[in-house]
């Protein structure tokens, strides 16, 4: 623990200069940055209820706790319930998602903060998603003999090839710190015993996010994005959304190409970081493409522009429910691993994305074999795949059901996950009856 604390300072006096300027540029740090180096968080006293502490790094894995938390409390109805997240979208995500719930924020991994958090928070059982292992946090909670469940594993190449360079120590600081993986698909579970986890501790679960999509295109939400946007009769959205740079660009510079043939195509655009919303908002407006932002809509427009920069956090969803096609970000550039595509196959949106999809390897690979989407090597064939979408709306059709069909099939990940979390809850408590 010392040598990870020793660790952190030296990483964080090094980087106080980047981490000064970010927060004066950005506002990035500042809030409840020292709750977080101390470990200060606010609940209320659970009395004598157990305690369910469940972590997501930001947005997305919020998203995904939407579909788990319910299905906890469904079946756990005596239990609290604390929830944490790592960014600050994501937890203003999770404040509007579970408003009658304690949100705060994820401490630093100081010994000191780890332990300061867990003796307000007191969980019976910690629960992370995907990826999200801390040395001290993970060592101090076996110490005190707090279960930590993993859920919706995974194990990117990336973090694998690294992992194998220090086997050792990852077995030792990581892996057995956590009781249980639920593992999102056996490609990672097999990666995991390569690392040394013990069988007994991996189950394949499926991916939760394929629960979490939703089918239905009617909802209350892209109802009011719709009635806000005024999309014109006859219009089809192209949806990019969860762009990295230099996506943003790189599809602008498609789509002003493609509308000119397709004067009837609009677009969405949604960056993946809110704090590259003022950044992307400048390569808008030098494209020359009118344009309206989406925090500027007050009231219902006229007509939908050519491209809507969505700048909002938590409406991703109801515009892939708007969306004709879609093009997932993080893909283009081998530095991603690509954003989720199941959300928009969940919505029947035909999408094409590119060949950096590590992150979501087996969903891409199911989506393309079924005939549910479309990998692009580059942005000349993003833009050749998009137009033959935009003239062919039965490929538009086929690729639509299959991509439903596809997530009506993979779909049942949550009930497994809760046979992991309950299976490592009655090992802790029988555990600690015998001692």
């Amino acid at each position: 623990m010392i040598l990870f604390d020793l660790i952190y300072l030296f990483v964080l006096f090094a980087t106080m200069p980047w981490v000064v300027w970010r927060a004066i540029t950005t506002g990035r740090y500042r809030r409840e940055l020292a709750g977080r180096l101390l470990g200060h968080v606010s609940v209320s006293d659970p009395g004598n209820k157990p305690v369910a502490w469940y972590h997501a790094v930001s947005v997305g894995e919020i998203n995904l706790l939407g579909t788990l938390v319910p299905a906890f409390r469904k079946r756990h109805r005596e239990w609290r319930i604390v929830i944490s997240s790592t960014t600050e979208s994501g937890l203003a995500e999770a404040r509007r998602q579970f408003s009658d719930l304690a949100v705060i924020p994820w401490p630093l991994d100081f010994s000191w903060a780890v332990a300061a958090a867990l003796d307000t928070v007191t969980p019976s059982v910690v629960v992370l998603t995907e990826s999200e292992l801390w040395p001290n946090f993970l060592h101090v909670a076996k110490r005190r003999g707090i279960p930590v469940v993993v859920v919706n594993a995974r194990m990117s190449p990336r973090s694998y090839r690294r992992l194998q360079k220090v086997a050792g120590l990852a077995r030792r600081w990581l892996f057995e710190g956590v009781a249980r993986f639920a593992v999102q698909e056996e490609d990672y579970t097999q990666r995991f015993r390569q690392l040394g986890v013990p069988c007994e501790k991996l189950t394949t679960t499926g991916s939760i996010k394929y629960d979490g999509a939703i089918a239905e295109r009617d909802t209350p939400k892209t109802r009011v994005l719709a009635r806000l946007l005024s999309i014109p009769q006859g219009t089809l959205v192209l949806l990019a959304g969860s762009t990295h740079p230099p996506e943003e660009s790189i599809v602008l510079g498609v789509f002003a190409r493609l509308r000119a043939r397709s004067p009837h195509l609009r677009l969405i655009l949604v960056p993946r970081h809110p704090d590259r919303f003022e950044d992307v908002a400048r390569l808008v407006e030098q494209s020359g493409l009118p344009h309206i932002r989406r925090s500027q809509i007050a009231e219902p427009l006229t007509e939908m522009p050519p491209v809507v920069l969505l700048d909002t956090i938590g409406e991703l969803g109801a515009a892939w429910g708007l969306a004709d096609l879609g093009f997932t970000g993080g893909s283009l550039d081998g530095r991603r691993g690509g954003q989720s595509m199941i959300e928009p196959a969940g919505y029947g949106v035909p999408c094409v994305f590119g060949p950096h999809v590590w992150n979501f390897k087996d969903a891409a690979r199911r989506l393309i074999e079924v005939g549910g989407a479309i990998m692009v090597e580059n942005a000349e064939q993003l833009e050749s795949k998009l137009a033959a979408l935009i003239d062919d709306s039965a490929l538009r059709s086929q690729m639509s059901q299959a991509a439903r069909d596809l997530v009506r099939r993979q779909q049942g990940a949550t009930a497994h996950t809760m046979q992991v979390l309950d299976d490592a809850i009655s090992r802790t408590r029988r555990a600690r009856q015998a001692a």
